[in-house]
């Protein structure tokens, strides 16, 4: 059984338990659902770096990166900085994340969210609307087409936008459709952690350019995003590289000052 199996498994488990516990009424009268939701891709569109910085505290191939920082300073951090968009892992068991989180960002900055997470049901989709959210992250490797389409439908009802990530060329050809807002290619091999930018070069010419093109992993210098730029990225998601740092919104801003 390979990460992503265990993760998926864990989270139908986790989702069945929340469902219980807070019906979905009570997301839809969340004071954030009635909100105007932020564009990630207008950000995208207009940026010379196109960054989207990750908060992560940990992940199954590094372990623990940074345990030590509030979400509230490194929002603030990444705001000042100047990317794009801020992704929120939302995960708890994998990778120490939690829905406060998004919440707490949300509470801090102005930045379109991202909220990430194994989305297995469309009430995960009503969580991220009721925390703040404003883009959601759909993984082709876990879902079905009919999935795929059915909760990108679902989100855009809500007016949030659709990041679908893929890793493989199968993966893209089941999951194009007019209902997501970007494509996002990760770079990291699920089954053996190992990282390529070709992979991003590799798809690129597969997906479609009404498409924002996102890279995702493996993204560590200024070299790496001037390398993808003439392959149509316009999207760039760093995460480690400035986590690991002890204030993630001054490596954010050093390396977009190198643009």
């Amino acid at each position: 059984m390979d990460i992503l199996e265990k993760i998926v498994a864990d989270k139908r488990l986790e989702v069945a338990l929340k469902k219980q516990l807070i019906p979905t009424f009570q997301l839809e009268q969340s004071v954030l659902f009635e909100r105007e939701t932020i564009s990630l891709v207008k950000n995208l569109q207009n940026s010379p770096s196109g960054i989207i910085a990750e908060h992560k505290r940990r992940s199954p191939s590094k372990q623990v990166i940074n345990h030590n920082l509030n979400v509230f300073d490194v929002a603030q951090g990444y705001e000042k900085s100047g990317v794009c968009g801020m992704s929120v892992l939302t995960d708890g068991k994998y990778f120490g994340g939690s829905l406060d989180d998004l919440l707490l960002a949300r509470s801090s900055c102005n930045l379109p969210l991202l909220r990430k997470e194994f989305i297995i049901d469309s009430y995960q989709i009503l969580e991220a609307k009721a925390y703040g959210a404003d883009v959601i992250l759909l993984i082709a490797a876990i879902l079905t087409q009919e999935e795929i389409k059915s909760f990108s439908e679902f989100a855009k009802n809500l007016r949030l936008e659709v990041l679908l990530e893929v890793h493989n060329e199968a993966e893209l050809q089941k999951s194009i459709m007019p209902s997501l807002d970007m494509i996002g290619v990760n770079n990291r091999n699920l089954k053996t952690f190992e990282v390529s930018l070709q992979t991003s070069k590799t798809l690129s010419s597969y997906i479609p350019n009404e498409f924002i093109k996102i890279s995702e992993s493996g993204i560590s210098n200024v070299e790496a995003i001037k390398e993808l730029k003439p392959f149509g990225y316009q999207g760039f998601l760093i995460g480690e590289n400035f986590m690991k740092t002890d204030n993630p919104g001054e490596s954010a801003n050093h390396f977009i000052n190198q643009f």
